[in-house]
């Protein structure tokens, strides 16, 4: 039970996520992939909610708290809807669930919800297409494992 629980924190914590909790799952503790898959996706999404919330309790209390937090909110958000928000405007909520499907450095469910924060994407609707990102990425992330992992044992 050790490990299912590690498999979890990893999968929770926000920089390993998934990308590092279902290869250890699979390549150093023997998991069916199936299980480190399950593991993986909801220890990925049991921080989702909470940062959704806290992002936007922060950002409320640090601006009415401080002038320069409320400008720096101000800029950031500005800035950021200006550099992107053609792109988060047509694509919206795709675009989000495509940022947390592609498991890259730096993309998953924890930038997920920094950027739905960032574009004002309602906490349901973010909530959802955050799942369905962390199902796609710890899919893709899966098979490569899999894959791999039977690669290199036919050598």
């Amino acid at each position: 039970m050790e490990k299912e629980l590690l498999t979890v924190l990893i999968a929770s914590s926000p920089f390993a996520e998934l990308r590092g909790s279902i290869p250890t799952a699979i390549l150093a503790w023997d998991f069916p992939i199936i299980k480190a898959f399950l593991l993986s996706v909801v220890g990925n999404f049991i921080p989702v909610i909470p940062l959704l919330i806290f992002w936007n309790f922060i950002a409320e209390k640090l601006s009415d708290r401080s002038y320069y937090f409320n400008r720096l909110f101000a800029w950031l958000s500005d800035r950021t809807i200006k550099n992107h928000s053609y792109k988060f405007e047509r694509w919206e909520s795709l675009a989000l669930l495509l940022f947390v499907a592609i498991p890259f450095p730096l993309t998953g469910a924890w930038s997920g919800t920094l950027a739905a924060f960032i574009f004002g994407i309602p906490i349901k609707r973010a909530s959802i297409m955050i799942l369905i990102g962390i199902l796609i990425s710890g899919t893709i992330v899966s098979l490569f494992i899999k894959t791999g992992s039977e690669l290199l044992s036919a050598i």
